[in-house]
């Protein structure tokens, strides 16, 4: 029978003004590396950098915190980028021939990026009536003139036409063709081969009028367009690759696909060069591979620099990336791990100036951009603060830590400062210093760790717009693995030719997959960390400000307690080094835990005020005291037909049968049991209560929404032991008259787990007693269907989340309040529910896939300051679904506050890196390499707010100015946002445009619930929940059709049958 209960509607303007005041949905900044870049340019002037990708992104870089990020409409690669020199303007050429201008144009003080104009080169003579114009090839190269209001197109059929930059239209009667250039070659040049395409467009520094174009045969000639006349050829018999014109115009060096370079001289007597006057294979004899790109750079303290990519023999080193550096004698060829994209120098730029004196090498490639000071003997490599390539090891888990303290700050930077010292005779900062970071210092710091598969642990500044790495943590040392001695001989039978030298961090190779990093877990308070890995191994650590030569403590917990009938059939336990060994200053190892069998750990917890250490993998849960170095708990959580446990991550054709196998008979049930349902009384007595509801029902009634039907999960489903969420907790457990240490632990089959301690008292601030300490079971819970339990928390009296570690004896945080009874929060993948303490008997719920139809990923309390005023704010839960969705829902009633749309739900990934911060803030991972920033606070937003000084010229204006409308761009990779229809190539502007400049641009709200909220509060704390892709990931994604489908069909019949209304 469907029941209907009505309540009225209870519409608080206080409340939903307050909700404003509250929550705000933004993406905010992409923090790491460009994924895919394909383009590379520098603006000398400005002192910016810009990069473009493969899916259309342009992404502007100055000091740090300036930072801007454009997307074009169609996802397109990125072939060239080029600067129009100190106005902030730049080109872009893509792979379907188009030009987009771009404008950084000043909005309130702030700075923007946004597309000016669009230019399609035509495709067939006769495009404009008004022009006579033939049509153009593919766009090969681009090159912007002196005067900055024309630019030079070279195209893949020899010609080279002229652009009117202010308004992206071609020139008439200015066009160079192939044709005019063969009339000033000798006949024996010609032979009735083609030019080929113009490879290469050079303007001269200090002579404006003169451009040098290079072909693919091999020609070099300089052009006057001033007069149309072909004033030097230079007949290269090698195909051409890449020409640079030297400073003072004398010179010019060209490179070719044979692996050489020549040098030509420009003699105003003679107007064509049979020879160059050198010529040389720098690593030849034998056939080399192309040099791809070429620069000459003069020095005045002498001699000049040759900088070329590629050339590399075929033979012995064909498959490595390298730029190589030559000055006079010294020759040094840059080894890098990912393929070269393009470089530049950082040098002189003003056309007084009689030499170039480069400063710096940078270098973007595929992975990573390294920048080198060339004014320092050696060529050292210079520390990039924000660009660092996130994925130089694939991140395996993250976790974020707000409130840093300032000691622990320091200690973190000296310890990072201590692995990297730069050169004391390098006084060479970073090159790149353009434009001015208006945002405010961060009020308070925060790290973002990521784990790593090769068992490093990296600490990342997160308190603003760049993101900079602190200091990284390198676990394999304490490990031996089975690629070391290989290593050593590989490196000592290396020759001294070429001078290789290994430059860049990103390598993506990992000596041993066990040492993947699967947790982290940081106390900031007393600087103890725990790490845990892929093959059980649990490390805790704690932070020295000196090196030390230390003996670790390894210790073995069996989780399986002697059960008879399993086998683990996995991969092995790491071998740990034996005795005392050296560990530099920064975190050193104290205690080594390792679980049996060698499964990954899914779930860590640390306490460093008790001393304890809890860990989970997916055969159950074990509790360690570090401080005496002894076991606590080992408990198992294995079912007994939950054999898929034991075959490890390697067997993964058992393992996907029996997933299908499962699937179809839990189909098969659900269609079985909806066959039984009698559908015939029902269904007259439904139509019957909904027509009634249709009359009676006013329009200010909220009718409660109809639930789904949920299947209960099987007792023996595969990996049904896996320990989700570990949880310390001072509370009532046992009583409610006496609180006391407790832990709580939650598996994939929605069972909790809590555990009594006793644990010494600790007084003064100082170490705990050296007792035993205990754990009782205290409580066991099943949750209904067995959905896994994805995070646990205690709420005190007020309904508060527990202070963290040390903060309440320490007075940094309100303590709780331990008079009034206490409640735990059990957060499953399917619902939410607050249970009281001690009598764990339900206090309220709210059953999410019942009534949104999805599933929790991801789980944090957060703190939501108020924008109006700073003295009040709000703890919330903040949810992540399997679609993407994030919910925020009050605490400890559970009601729906607001909902945003933030990630796809096909990015299965990228949910299941999703990470929150205890300020509504969170990160996830929209490239192997980037993370996206978002935030779910008004008040609390970490954005870039930066300006440039523009300089432009007087005849020019802002060709956004003659738009009657002003685009939002949407982010790069993907990110939603509003992209309208660039103007056409005359400048008129596109239907999608017709918006009044006046108007504000309508963006989507976040769907709200008019409820009123349960408690003003201020304490907050995060959740630890699993970063790994799950199977039911997985099954979202490949079912997420028929769900659709089934989904539509439930909404179509709750329609026809009853009355609800759709708040969205």
């Amino acid at each position: 029978m469907m029941k209907f209960r009505f309540r009225r509607q209870v519409a608080d303007p206080q409340r939903e003004k307050l909700k404003q005041e509250l929550f705000a949905f933004n993406k905010t900044v992409e923090h790491g590396f460009p994924n895919q870049p394909s383009a590379l340019a520098f603006d000398p002037e400005l002192r910016i950098m810009a990069i473009g990708t493969r899916n259309g992104a342009v992404k502007i870089y100055g000091a740090p915190g300036v930072e801007f990020t454009g997307l074009h409409r169609d996802t397109a690669t990125i072939t060239q980028v080029h600067f129009l020199p100190g106005q902030g303007r730049l080109l872009t050429l893509l792979d379907d021939s188009s030009l987009h201008l771009w404008e950084i144009v000043h909005h309130n003080g702030c700075a923007r990026l946004e597309e000016a104009l669009t230019f399609q080169p035509p495709s067939r003579p006769g495009f404009d009536s008004a022009s006579s114009l033939p049509g153009l090839a593919r766009i090969t190269v681009v090159l912007l003139l002196p005067s900055g209001d024309r630019a030079a197109l070279g195209t893949e059929a020899g010609s080279v036409f002229f652009l009117d930059v202010a308004t992206l239209t071609l020139l008439d009667g200015q066009t160079l063709s192939p044709d005019e250039v063969l009339c000033s070659v000798p006949d024996d040049y010609r032979c009735g081969k083609a030019l080929g395409p113009v490879e290469s467009l050079q303007g001269h520094l200090r002579d404006p009028t003169k451009i040098l174009v290079g072909y693919s045969r091999g020609l070099l000639a300089i052009w006057d367009p001033s007069v149309r006349r072909v004033d030097h050829v230079f007949l290269g018999s090698q195909q051409l690759e890449s020409v640079c014109w030297e400073r003072s115009g004398g010179t010019i060096v060209s490179s070719h696909s044979d692996g050489s370079y020549a040098i030509w001289s420009v003699d105003a007597c003679v107007s064509s060069a049979l020879q160059p006057t050198v010529a040389t294979t720098p690593y030849g004899p034998f056939p080399c591979k192309a040099i791809n790109k070429i620069l000459w750079r003069s020095c005045q303290a002498g001699g000049h620099f040759i900088i070329f990519s590629g050339g590399m023999p075929r033979a012995s080193y064909g498959d490595r990336h390298c730029v190589s550096v030559l000055r006079a004698e010294a020759l040094v060829t840059l080894d890098f791990t990912s393929r070269v994209i393009d470089f530049f120098t950082v040098h002189s730029a003003r056309p007084a100036d009689e030499f170039d004196d480069p400063q710096a090498l940078a270098v973007l490639l595929e992975e990573e951009l390294v920048v080198l000071d060339l004014q320092t003997p050696g060529w050292p490599p210079v520390p990039a603060p924000y660009l660092a390539p996130l994925h130089s090891s694939a991140i395996t888990c993250s976790a974020h830590v707000a409130h840093v303290p300032a000691k622990l700050w320091a200690r973190l930077v000296s310890a990072g400062e201590q692995q990297s010292p730069q050169p004391a005779s390098s006084i060479a900062s970073w090159p790149i210093t353009g434009g001015r970071n208006l945002a405010q210092e961060p009020s308070q710091r925060g790290l973002l760790l990521t784990g790593h598969e090769d068992g490093t642990v990296r600490f990342w500044d997160a308190s603003g717009v760049a993101l900079r790495p602190l200091y990284r943590l390198s676990t394999a040392g304490l490990f031996q693995t089975d690629c070391e001695h290989a290593d050593g001989g590989a490196q000592a039978a290396e020759e001294d030719w070429p001078p290789f030298r290994k430059v860049g961090c990103f390598d993506p190779y990992s000596d041993d997959p066990r040492l993947g990093v699967q947790k982290v877990a940081l106390c900031k308070y007393s600087a103890q960390m725990v790490v845990a890995g892929t093959a059980g191994q649990v490390l805790v650590l704690e932070l020295s400000d000196v090196p030390a030569t230390l003996a670790v403590s390894v210790a073995s917990v069996d989780l399986l307690q002697d059960r008879e009938g399993f086998t683990w059939k996995g991969h092995d336990r790491l071998s740990p080094r034996l005795g005392p060994l050296p560990w530099p200053a920064g975190f050193q190892p104290r205690v080594l835990v390792q679980c049996l069998p060698p499964a990954a750990v899914t779930a860590v917890t640390l306490h460093a005020e008790w001393g304890l250490v809890a860990f989970g993998t997916s055969h159950g849960f074990g509790l360690y005291d570090y401080q005496r170095k002894s076991p606590v708990l080992a408990r198992c959580t294995l079912h007994p037909n939950d054999s898929l446990a034991m075959e490890g991550p390697l067997s993964r054709v058992k393992s996907l049968k029996k997933s299908l196998r499962q699937s179809f008979r839990r189909i098969r049930k659900s269609r079985v049991s909806g066959k039984k349902r009698a559908v015939g009384a029902s269904s007259k007595l439904q139509e019957a209560n909904a027509q009634l509801a249709e009359q009676a029902c006013p329009p200010d009634v909220e009718v409660t929404p109809v639930q789904r039907r949920i299947e209960p999960r099987s007792a023996d489903d595969s990996l049904s032991g896996v320990v989700r969420c570990l949880y310390f907790a001072d509370t009532f457990l046992r009583d409610a008259a006496h609180h006391g240490p407790t832990m709580w632990a939650g598996t994939n089959s929605g069972s909790v787990f809590a555990y009594a301690l006793e644990v010494p008292a600790v007084t003064g601030g100082e170490k705990r007693p050296e007792q035993v300490v205990e754990a009782v079971l205290g409580k066991e819970v099943q949750l209904m269907h067995r959905a896994p339990v994805v995070a646990i928390a205690v709420l005190d009296g007020r309904g508060r989340p527990l202070p963290e570690p040390y903060e309440a004896s320490r007075d940094l945080a309100q303590a709780p309040d331990m008079q009034s009874g206490h409640a735990v929060l059990i957060a499953s993948e399917e619902q939410f529910k607050v249970f009281t303490l001690p009598k764990v008997s339900a206090k309220t719920k709210f059953k999410l896939t019942a009534h949104e139809g999805c599933r929790v990923r991801k789980v944090a309390l957060a703190t939501f300051t108020s924008v109006a005023c700073e003295d009040y704010a709000e703890t919330c839960l903040a949810c992540l679904t399997n679609l993407g969705d994030v919910h925020v829902f009050s605490v400890p009633g559970l009601r729906p506050q607001v909902q945003y749309t933030c990630i796809r739900k096909e990015d299965v990934s990228g949910i299941a890196s999703c990470v929150f911060t205890r300020h509504g803030q969170g990160f996830y991972l929209i490239s192997p390499s980037e993370f996206e920033r978002f935030s779910l606070s008004a008040r609390n937003i970490t954005e870039p707010l930066c300006s440039l000084d523009i300089c432009w010229p007087r005849e020019a204006t802002h060709a956004s100015h003659r738009l009657r409308g002003s685009p939002k761009l949407g982010q790069a990779n993907g990110t939603p946002g509003i992209i309208l229809d660039p103007p056409s190539h005359d400048g008129s502007p596109s239907p999608a445009r017709s918006r009044g400049a006046g108007e504000p641009v309508d963006l989507p709200e976040a769907t709200q619930s008019p409820t009123s909220v349960d408690s003003a509060t201020s304490a907050d704390t995060t959740l630890d929940t699993t970063g790994d892709v799950t199977v039911e990931d997985v099954k979202d994604f490949l079912g997420s059709s028929e769900e659709a489908e089934r989904n539509l069909r439930t909404v179509a019949e709750a329609e026809a049958h009853t009355c609800t209304v759709l708040i969205k």
